[in-house]
């Protein structure tokens, strides 16, 4: 989640960009001077019980009669906290939104402990379907992206993947909130989940919690190119990024590969200081809101370390999501980078965090907006040159759940953890010849598992494929041509539009 402050008033009102909701990092803090002064009373800025439409008010009496009928002339004593976490579980269930819910004194308590790092996780970003799916299939909870050397990340979860069973328990009978609650807690404690993967490939993965530090950054050069990595979005990402860049300028760096893939955002502030490294002012981004207040434009100062002689390439997939689709929707309209990769998430609403006595709520109050105007929420940037990586046939699939179950890359691994380049390549062969799989893939999965029992290498360029085309394009000389064909996201957003069907 991305966070950003906004002076209002005499508090220090905190804004909460929901990227998706996290069960191994939550940053979250609290509005000052919002909290209520009783359990019967509540102290909102700007709201009060009697505020509003005659409707409003009508409505307010209602649910207030209601819960003291209850209290009076239930057949058993009813403990008014279980009906008011109920009745206000109900309010925000019947916004439809997966970002706006009401949070329990556990929740509220869980969220300050966070603040604080003193919480463990499994590592990885996850998403619900609010209703039933369009497809049909369970509400399992997907996994947006794993967060590099995490235990979620070492076990081997990929984006896409959908947990289907917690500790047993079907993801798709409990509340987000429950997930978080059952992924999170004690490091050192296993968590036992069941992955689904595709249509067909189903296994189980026993995760231990940790302590998640999510680091910001890596870098390296590559030949002439710096190459900058960010994990996600943090008060010292735009530090550790100005690091980088110096270190590529005393290395005599011509271009610069961004690689903004798998992250799923962070701090808003943050995403616009790294978007300042490459933008000489003006804008970032912006959000709106059907409460002018809450409206505002967020620019970069001019600070500008990569110039404009230097190309940039952004590296995008649909693990980037929020303050990563805020830096590469800024980059990509401004037209100071060319994006490669898939199309990104589609996280661009916000939300603001209240705190009710002991407890509080989440609510969205806004929506983002990239310089040309467009809202990226469940839509997505797509890249400039999309390069997707090999889909599984459906005969690869089930070869796939077969090898998956089998156990026999991890085994390989823990009993060969510093294997060489021709043990890797023999021990494919073997497997190839048992389940007819492409060699590279194979390769890569034995490669995958052995980096896992390891510090991540920076990158992989035998391997990565998308990362290979960046790198064709600096080589080729390709990108001075190919940046004169780019647009918006406003001019794609009209096209797109011009090509629907016209009702007759």
């Amino acid at each position: 989640m991305d966070i950003f402050k906004q002076g209002k008033s005499s508090s220090a009102w905190i804004w909460i960009t929901a990227t998706f909701l996290i069960c191994s990092l939550f940053t979250f803090a609290l509005i000052p001077g919002a909290a209520a002064q009783g359990n019967s009373d509540f102290s909102i800025p700007g709201l009060s019980p009697s505020s509003g439409t005659a409707q409003n008010r009508k409505f307010y009496s209602l649910i207030q009669s209601v819960f003291e009928f209850i209290q009076q002339h239930y057949v058993e004593e009813v403990n008014p906290q279980v009906v008011y976490e109920g009745a206000m579980n109900g309010m925000f269930n019947a916004l439809n939104d997966p970002y706006s819910s009401f949070l329990t004194e556990s929740d509220m308590k869980d969220m300050n402990d966070t603040t604080q790092g003193s919480f463990g996780g499994v590592g990885l970003n996850i998403t619900q379907s609010v209703g039933p799916r369009p497809d049909g299939k369970p509400r399992y909870v997907e996994v947006v992206s794993p967060i590099e050397d995490t235990p979620g990340w070492r076990a081997g979860i990929n984006p896409g993947d959908f947990i289907a069973e917690i500790d047993g328990t079907p993801t798709d009978t409990l509340t987000m909130d429950e997930v978080l609650g059952r992924l999170r807690g004690t490091p050192g404690v296993e968590v036992k989940l069941l992955i689904k993967r595709g249509n067909r490939m189903e296994f189980p993965v026993t995760i231990t919690r940790a302590i998640i530090e999510v680091p910001t950054a890596k870098h390296a050069m590559i030949g002439d190119t710096g190459y900058l990595k960010l994990i996600t979005f943090t008060p010292m990402t735009a530090p550790r990024a100005r690091d980088a860049i110096n270190e590529f300028k005393a290395n005599g760096y011509k271009n610069i590969i961004l690689d903004l893939r798998n992250n799923y955002g962070g701090l808003l502030n943050s995403a616009v200081d790294v978007s300042g490294i490459f933008l000489d002012g003006g804008l970032v981004v912006s959000t709106k809101s059907r409460i002018p207040s809450e409206n505002r434009n967020f620019n970069t100062r001019r600070s500008v370390l990569v110039t404009e002689d230097i190309p940039v390439i952004v590296l995008i997939n649909r693990g980037s999501a929020s303050a990563s689709e805020i830096v590469a929707g800024a980059l990509k309209d401004r037209s100071r980078a060319y994006l490669v990769g898939e199309k990104s998430f589609g996280k661009g609403s916000v939300q603001q965090i209240f705190p009710l006595d002991t407890a509080g709520f989440k609510i969205t109050t806004a929506r983002y907006y990239t310089p040309s105007n467009v809202n990226i929420d469940k839509i997505g940037i797509p890249p400039d040159r999309e390069v997707k990586f090999p889909e599984y046939t459906e005969e690869d699939a089930v070869h796939m759940n077969e090898l998956i179950n089998a156990n026999k890359i991890p085994q390989f691994a823990e009993e060969n953890p510093k294997a060489a380049a021709a043990q890797i390549e023999a021990f494919a062969i073997t497997l190839q010849k048992e389940y007819s799989l492409d060699l590279s893939l194979l390769k890569r999965m034995i490669r995958n598992e052995l980096n896992r029992t390891v510090i991540a290498p920076v990158y992989d360029l035998e391997y990565d494929i998308q990362l290979q085309e960046a790198l064709n394009i600096f080589h080729d000389g390709l990108y001075d041509t190919l940046m004169k064909s780019t647009k918006t996201l406003k001019q794609l957003q009209e096209e797109t539009e011009l090509e629907l069907p016209i009702a007759s």
